[in-house]
């Protein structure tokens, strides 16, 4: 029994670090994947003229990298070319300006984006989550209790919203 429990001990060891190892490598490739897309697309669109989903892309990209100013100027560009854009894909744009805005405490800016996101697909879950927020953070609480509520009108299981919403009310309850 005392030879077997060091055998066990080091098994665990060794299987713990193998599964370790895995998740660093898969790491690894999906970081170098996404540098390789930004590379890519920062090069191509330096050179030209690309389509509103590159400049989307490229953006949503700088916004996970918290480099809010380049992501706000390359979906402004992504709105100036000439193209047509899908209603769905504007509002995904606007929600993405609305967040990089937000991120730079530029509220006001923030609050129409996601306005202008929910007006082109007013059942944008998300996008009510942020304007929400963006209200909470304005201390426009009672703005931000109806927009939750109508997120929860469409997704009734949305955890953020149920979650926000009645810690807002009780807010509301207390201070009248």
């Amino acid at each position: 029994m005392n030879e077997v429990l060091p055998i066990v001990y080091l098994s665990g060891i060794v299987i713990f670090l193998g599964g370790l190892a895995i998740f660093i490598l898969l790491q690894i490739i999906k970081t170098r994947r996404t540098e390789n897309r930004f590379y890519k697309l920062q090069e191509k669109l330096q050179k030209e003229k690309g389509t509103a989903q590159e400049y989307y892309e490229l953006a949503s990209l700088y916004l996970d990298k918290k480099l809010y100013v380049q992501a706000v100027n390359l979906l402004q560009k992504g709105f100036k070319i000439g193209e047509k854009i899908e209603p769905e894909n504007k509002a995904l744009m606007y929600n993405a300006l609305g967040f990089a805005y937000f991120s730079q405490e530029q509220v006001d800016l923030a609050i129409r984006n996601y306005k202008d996101a929910i007006k082109i697909y007013p059942d944008y879950v998300i996008a009510l989550n942020n304007l929400a927020n963006a209200y909470e953070k304005k201390q426009m609480i009672a703005q931000a209790v109806e927009t939750y509520e109508k997120t929860l009108e469409i997704d009734e299981n949305n955890k953020v919203a149920n979650r926000r919403a009645e810690l807002l009310k009780k807010r509301l309850v207390s201070s009248k």
